[in-house]
């Protein structure tokens, strides 16, 4: 469960921007809402910045230096890559750029599985044999320093572009360009890899470059790594996704018209989320299921007979990803029914024998937004284990697995994701050391936000809400596709669609009627009945059907109209808190220690409906308790042998047991632990037996 907020709006500044734009009120109130709050920012973010001097750049003068002697003096060049969406892109630009510069140049992507991300040591030996008298990187190398050193050694000079945190020493090079390092002054800090070759190249062309033909040359690949690598879609950023989305419909690059067909892409109908739904995952497979080099070879290749078979072979790889991580997926969710309490720690680290490396990063994705924390997952083969894990906002996941550096012989991310690589040995030692690094931060783990833009009462929704949304497009990171809310529906009828895998959801409010679409979600799934009030988070898009604009309303989330989840969140790592055997404050322990009377009362409700079956939400319902209180109640009869529980990620299968014994619920490990905390020592659950509650 989420935090719902909506974004205060000053309706009168939006409206009086509004007026001085000429742009729709509900634009300026958005665009408000994402902290461009007069008109002259609101102007620049509508109708887009210049990108910046690539000169202004930490090192890009040295780079440009050491590039063009390279070229000149005919020495042999090779682009060092990575296998993701990011790194792949920005390699085929690089390569483009300096062959049509008349530059010897070759490429060079490590392979997730043998080599892993980023430079390493076998990779700089083989280029020395092959040649390579100037190494370029991009997307990766700020963290190389043995490889840099390395290079050195062989008589390699080195040039490093990077977009990744900084780890203290910077490599030996001859250049470092990285907006990360400290004494770096260019304005645009959030460029990914592909973003930062397109300023290289920006650069090479010196003091007369055409920014505007440059882009119409490789804006569509800026794009997509871009997108590929979620950095957020404003400033400079926002003008590469705009121009590669703009060229994308009419590229030259037979090999991105090809992929786009075996996609199912249809070009009237591209956005940035199509874009990262359907094209980036697949540039993504190649690396994760095949070789990387097919996805270079796609994007730079000019025989469409070849990039037609590339193309196949590469959506051939993401239905191979998909499979691998539903199998990898299930194989996660037995080890956490198995051993529940990984499900308690602020950080959930789980691993397995051999699962495959280039999808555990996607896995972890869907962990954290399953269980809103933090995780990681590790595959372990043979004497090394490999993970990658993803955070929630306001969790920097790169210091946690810093602090853990001396277990660790590879790592690397930033505060949203991170890789690494330790001993099998030093798994359990990871997963306690990076745990007590959340607790010793002494702050309750970060929670997912839902943001709202505002909410829209259903008899005033129409086509003018996405059509003044669509003046903020391209939609992503920094720039999220606006969410509305929709308070206090009843939910009148439940249609599965699409052979049951969605819904059609129809809401009533105040005698206005609304078809929302679920997608995502079966019947079964869904934990709410006809009859029952809730609060929707939606989006609204415009679709051309049959000559005419009809509105779609989607949801993304909805809850119980009478649920506070700000109490239900806070009660829950309260509740948690104490499983884990904490210390609480007298204030804590006295808020999860139930009453005597609050267990009858919710026993006797259990019982007479024979137990209970759905979400934490809806046992929030059950009774008018603090949500701590209820799960502690709820602990005690399970200890007790009164039910029978499985609480799995706030889903629980509660189960009476017929004919209980009598029983003591102040003796239970439970109350035990709390008394200690409690600011007087009376404990007020006593005495109580299944018999006469």
């Amino acid at each position: 469960m989420k935090h719902w907020k909506v974004a205060p709006c000053d309706h009168a500044a939006a409206v009086k921007c509004a007026r001085q734009l000429g742009i729709p009120a509900m634009t300026a109130a958005l665009l408000q809402n994402r902290g461009f709050d007069d008109s002259q920012k609101m102007h620049e973010m509508l109708e887009g910045q210049s990108i910046s001097d690539p000169l202004l750049m930490l090192d890009m003068g040295k780079a440009v230096s050491a590039i063009q002697q390279a070229i000149d003096t005919e020495e042999r060049i090779a682009v060092y890559g990575d296998y993701d969406a990011d790194g792949v892109t920005a390699t085929a630009m690089l390569v483009s750029y300096l062959a049509s510069c008349g530059a010897d140049v070759n490429y060079y992507i490590p392979e997730r599985e043998g080599e892993g991300y980023g430079m390493n040591l076998h990779a700089i030996e083989k280029l020395k044999e092959f040649g390579i008298q100037l190494i370029v990187t991009v997307d990766n190398g700020i963290a190389s320093i043995a490889e840099a050193k390395r290079a050195a050694e062989l008589g390699m000079k080195l040039v490093i572009t990077d977009h990744h945190q900084p780890q203290g020493e910077i490599p030996q090079a001859e250049a470092v360009v990285d907006p990360h390092r400290k004494e770096d002054q260019s304005p645009c800090k959030m460029l990914c890899g592909a973003g930062i070759a397109f300023k290289l190249i920006l650069a090479m062309e010196g003091e007369y470059a055409d920014t505007e033909s440059l882009l119409e040359e490789y804006a569509e690949l800026a794009m997509l790594g871009t997108i590929g690598d979620v950095v957020p879609l404003v400033g400079e950023n926002r003008i590469l996704v705009k121009e590669g989305l703009r060229l994308l419909p009419r590229t030259n690059r037979p090999g991105l018209r090809a992929l786009m067909e075996y996609a199912g892409v249809k070009e009237q109908a591209l956005s940035a989320t199509t874009v990262a739904f359907s094209l980036v995952p697949r540039l993504n497979a190649t690396g994760r299921m095949g070789s990387p080099k097919r996805a270079v070879e796609l994007l730079i290749g000019e025989n469409p007979m070849e990039t037609d078979s590339l193309a196949a072979q590469i959506c051939a790889d993401n239905d191979r990803r998909r499979e691998t991580e539903e199998q990898i997926m299930e194989e996660v969710m037995e080890l956490l029914h198995r051993e529940p309490q990984r499900l308690l720690d602020r950080v959930i680290v789980v691993e397995g024998q051999n699962w495959h490396h280039g999808v555990i990063g996607i896995v972890s994705s869907r962990l954290t937004e399953r269980f809103e924390k933090p995780s990681i997952v590790i595959s372990v083969t043979g004497e090394e284990a490999r993970g990658s894990g993803r955070s929630v906002e306001g969790f920097s996941l790169f210091d946690a697995v810093y602090s853990c550096r001396d277990l660790l012989t590879r790592f690397g991310g930033h505060p949203m994701a991170a890789g690494l690589s330790l001993a099998p040995q030093n798994l359990e030692l990871f997963r306690t050391r990076i745990n007590h690094y959340a607790y010793a931060l002494n702050c309750p783990m970060p929670v997912p936000e839902l943001m709202l833009d505002g909410i829209l009462k259903p008899s005033k929704i129409s086509l003018e809400i996405p059509r003044a949304a669509s003046l903020l497009e391209p939609f992503g990171t920094g720039n999220p596709a606006p969410l509305f809310g929709i308070f206090g529906v009843t939910l009148t009828s439940i249609h599965p669609v699409g052979n049951g895998k969605h819904l059609r959801l129809q809401v009533e409010k105040d005698g206005t009627f609304l078809q929302c679409m679920k997608f995502g979600m079966t019947e079964e799934q869904l934990p709410y009945q006809i009859g029952t009030k809730l609060d929707l988070a939606v989006t609204l898009e415009c679709h051309p059907f049959r000559g005419q604009d009809t509105l779609s309303i989607y949801i993304r989330e909805m809850k119980l109209s009478a649920c506070s989840p700000e109490l239900m969140i806070a009660g829950r790592q309260n509740y948690e808190k104490m499983l884990r055997k904490e210390a609480l404050s007298p204030k804590e322990a006295t808020a999860v220690l139930p009453s005597r009377s609050d267990a009858a009362q919710l026993y006797r409700i259990l019982r007479a409906q024979n137990g209970y079956q759905g979400s934490e939400e809806g046992i929030s319902r059950l009774i008018e308790l603090p949500m701590e209180k209820i799960l502690t109640i709820l602990y005690i009869f399970s200890e007790k042998n009164l039910i029978h529980m499985e609480d799995f990620g706030g889903q629980y299968q509660i189960k009476m047991i017929p004919n209980p014994q009598k029983v003591d619920l102040m003796d239970c490990s439970a109350i035990h632990y709390i008394e200690q905390f409690l600011p007087e020592r009376e404990v007020s659950v006593y005495g109580v037996s299944a018999e006469n509650v």
